[in-house]
């Protein structure tokens, strides 16, 4: 499994450990000073003499790049923070359709749905239920009913 952190991040822990290991430290040391597991340590201790520092780099990730470029998912992000009507739309809500459709009058891009909720939770959005409640709903009113007239209309056991 994958460990927790950036590449960066990741990669940082692999060049501390290999500083601990020119100090002469021990890799079941090592292993639990950086948090990783000794058949790690031994793997880059390996790439280290093989490869030098190099080897220990963050590696590209695999995959297709972005259909979207960075200032254009910026522009997406600031689009969906103004909200769905300003786009035409008869409600707030997004969805991941609503979403692919804007993105392809602007950027001529296809965006399936599914990856349509992909690029959003790498952009740090995340789905959203709206509250089904009337926004003309006096809360005060509520909680008077519910005290006096549900007990009183309630069927008993």
């Amino acid at each position: 499994m994958r460990p927790y952190g950036t590449p960066q991040q990741l990669e940082q822990r692999r060049l501390w450990a290999a500083a601990l290991l020119r100090e002469g430290v021990r890799p079941a040391a090592v292993a639990r000073m950086v948090h990783a597991s000794e058949a790690s340590v031994s793997r880059w201790r390996q790439a280290l003499e093989t490869g030098g520092v190099d080897a220990l780099a963050a590696k590209p990730h695999p995959g297709p790049a972005p259909k979207l470029s960075a200032r254009q998912q910026r522009r997406l992000q600031r689009i969906l923070l103004a909200g769905a009507t300003t786009e035409g739309y008869a409600n707030e809500l997004w969805t991941s359709k609503r979403v692919a459709e804007v993105i392809r009058r602007r950027w001529r891009v296809k965006y399936d749905p599914s990856g349509v909720w992909h690029l959003l939770r790498r952009m740090g959005l995340s789905c959203q239920k709206p509250e089904r409640r009337a926004r003309e709903c006096d809360e005060e009113v509520v909680k008077r009913w519910r005290q006096k007239e549900w007990p009183r209309i309630k069927k008993s056991p």
